[in-house]
């Protein structure tokens, strides 16, 4: 498929930004509407310096708003839509799922609405003409034992969390709407992300900055949760790949090919960190790891077969994880301004006081 307007739901998010960039900087001919509600994780000056910004606009706005979606794809001529809005941290589900069944369920559900009056009976377009594509996770899969084999694309859904449950609702709705009304739609489950512009409470970021400010590294349970790391260029580069040459109607896996210990993740951090900050008077880091009591129905393994979107689409990793790490902290270290503004905020801060502060201290 030529994209040519496409409509970013999501996109001043952390992977619908670095989406919006790839798309600014790999396809010139094409435009790219950014829609965002601008919640607590969605940033504008994530879409500061963009590339060639004449190509792109932002309008700020719910995706449970059907009757908005239509009119910006009348008006914009949106011949692709590529959602990335959602709620996605676990723990922020687990003490409150109602936003995550509003977003990633009845926002799917209008955004797909919006395109199906629009694109199907308004306009009558064919699957060469539009493209709905989708953006999920790893978790719609469950938890994997030691001795199971990676996630394939027609592995059962088996959700643990709410926030895994939605997504997996909002899939097969997508699906869904492609087989009973033809709607041409492509979905991707990614494994965790991590990179520039990642919201400061994920793993990844909260870890860098904590262990620069000597502030203890809170690791659930025994820190032994495997997880599939990839990094959010990698990822967006697939997305854009199946978008170009992806079939309708299929889902492809996309991971980082490496599979890591939550508790190796902040080790590698620490190491990498302590080279980057000889002299900082909290080195050797990893004194700061501090485990914490596991949150409820933690994921165990998670894991994925990539060989469909390698195979089909020529699509591989680029980065490894020693050296994605490695750029993500230079990212945050020269970014401290984009840092202290998130940092800042009352909410912010509140969230982090609840998630954690009552957690028991483990050895």
């Amino acid at each position: 498929m030529r994209l040519s307007r496409v409509l970013v739901t999501g996109g001043a998010g952390f992977i619908g930004s670095n989406f919006v960039r790839r798309l600014l900087s790999a396809d010139p001919q094409v435009s790219v509407i950014t829609f965002d509600a601008l919640t607590y994780a969605g940033n504008l000056a994530n879409l500061d310096a963009l590339p060639d910004p004449s190509r792109h606009s932002f309008i700020r706005g719910d995706i449970c708003d059907e009757e908005l979606v239509i009119n910006v794809i009348r008006e914009h001529r949106v011949d692709t839509i590529v959602n990335f809005a959602a709620e996605t941290h676990v723990d922020r589900s687990i003490f409150d799922a109602a936003p995550f069944l509003r977003t990633n369920v009845m926002g799917v559900h209008h955004l797909l609405e919006a395109a199906r009056k629009v694109w199907l009976r308004e306009w009558g377009w064919g699957p060469d003409r539009c493209r709905f594509h989708h953006i999920s996770s790893d978790e719609v899969y469950g938890s994997l034992e030691p001795h199971e084999p990676p996630f394939r694309e027609d592995t059962p859904y088996a959700p643990n969390s709410p926030y895994a449950a939605s997504k997996a609702a909002a899939d097969h709705l997508v699906r869904s709407y492609g087989v009973t009304h033809g709607m041409p739609v492509t979905i991707t489950n990614c494994s965790n992300n991590y990179g520039r512009f990642q919201f400061p409470e994920k793993l990844v970021p909260l870890m860098i900055l904590n262990a620069l400010e000597g502030v203890p590294l809170p690791i659930y349970g025994d820190g032994r949760q495997v997880r599939d790391w990839l990094h959010v260029e990698d990822h967006v580069a697939a997305v854009h790949l199946v978008l170009r040459k992806g079939s309708v109607g299929e889902s492809y896996n996309i991971g980082g090919g490496g599979n890591h210990t939550n508790l190796e993740v902040v080790e590698t951090l620490c190491r990498l960190l302590d080279k980057v900050a000889p002299d900082s008077p909290h080195a050797p880091h990893r004194a700061l790891i501090q485990f914490v009591s596991d949150r409820p129905g933690h994921d165990r393994r998670y894991a994925m077969d990539t060989h469909k979107i390698e195979r089909e689409l020529g699509w591989s990793g680029r980065r490894t994880l020693e050296d994605g790490l490695q750029g993500t902290i230079e990212w945050y270290l020269a970014n401290a301004g984009w840092v202290a503004e998130i940092r800042s905020r009352p909410d912010y801060q509140e969230w982090l006081d609840r998630n954690y502060a009552s957690r028991e201290v483990g050895t």
